[in-house]
């Protein structure tokens, strides 16, 4: 028989609304810390130890948070929100101070990807004015490096990923659109190298895995989309993988390859086996829409979460597939 889902082994409370993205911070011998971001405009940054918020920041006038990351620095924060802003944090020494920000004139709901290209700097792709565009900067000069705009109409881009391959051209960035096509761009050529159409409804999230140079992609039907790229970077459809419910809001691959999660509409989390894509268990926990996860990056493998943000206004923090 299999084993029963395991429980979570603690929930946080009092982000006040939804959780639409979440970031850990769990390097070394400092304190463990989880950035929430709410649908009020406010990021919670909860201590690990205490399991309570120990500073909140608001610096997106009340617009909703959709994107978090952390740059090099343990004190470097950055958040998105609908107010149109990107704004990064300094966090050293008890601060909490907007040091600098990007207006990108995105209204819609696709999250930024940033991308580490030497010591101190950082390439960040992020929505443009035009509802199909794909705006790249330098950071933390914000130089611009280009503006991905395709000529075929795909309707809003939904999601993003910016990577580095390990031959061959780049950086390279993969785009989720409104009419259900993935497209692989070449930055440095401004050209799309490969399209598919991988679902009929607007793609809302996509988990990108460079180093197998596989990734999966959901949307508000019942299957993930699964796809390859080959030596040419051209995206290769695979069989899809069923899903008992529909509406998928956020994907997520773990650090060490070996674990995906799903955040879903139907309040569950569900987790697979990157390597097949075999179903190893369904969390259930929340009363309303997953709407984020994240993996922790603690290197004790023992120690392991994984964060799920619910509409519901809770965060469950879950230690599962820990084992090497």
């Amino acid at each position: 028989m299999a084993r029963p889902a395991p429980a979570p082994l603690y929930t946080l409370r009092g982000a006040g609304s939804a959780l639409n993205a979440l970031q850990f911070r769990c390097c070394g011998g400092d304190t463990p810390l989880l950035f929430s971001g709410s649908a009020q405009g406010s990021v919670h940054v909860w201590n690990l130890i205490t399991r309570r918020a120990g500073k909140v920041l608001d610096g997106h006038s009340g617009a909703s948070v959709i994107w978090l990351n952390t740059l090099l620095s343990r004190d470097s924060l950055i958040s998105q929100g609908r107010d149109m802003r990107v704004c990064q944090w300094d966090l050293a020494e008890g601060r909490s101070d907007v040091t600098d920000s990007v207006w990108t004139g995105s209204v819609g709901f696709c999250r930024c990807s940033l991308l580490e290209t030497g010591p101190g700097r950082w390439l960040l792709a992020h929505p443009g004015e035009a509802m199909e565009e794909v705006k790249v900067i330098e950071l933390p000069s914000r130089q611009p490096v280009c503006s991905l705009v395709p000529q075929r109409k795909p309707g809003m881009v939904m999601c993003i990923n910016l990577w580095q391959p390990d031959s061959g051209p780049g950086p390279l960035l993969l785009a989720g659109y409104e009419d259900g096509s993935l497209a692989v761009w070449d930055v440095s050529l401004r050209s799309v190298l490969s399209r598919v159409a991988a679902h009929p409804e607007p793609v809302m999230c996509l988990a990108f895995d460079p180093t197998g140079q596989r990734g999966v992609s959901g949307s508000s039907e019942k299957s993930l989309s699964s796809w390859t790229l080959d030596g040419q970077h051209r995206l290769q459809l695979q069989d899809p993988i069923a899903l008992v419910n529909p509406g998928i809001s956020q994907l997520c691959i773990r650090g060490d390859g070996k674990i995906l999660a799903s955040a879903g509409w139907d309040h569950r989390v569900r987790v697979f086996g990157w390597k097949k894509l075999r179903p190893l268990a369904v969390l259930q926990h929340h009363t309303d829409m997953v709407l984020s996860l994240a993996f922790s990056d603690h290197q004790d493998t023992r120690n392991r979460l994984l964060a799920a943000g619910s509409k519901d206004q809770r965060i469950s923090l879950w230690s599962i597939y820990n084992q090497d």
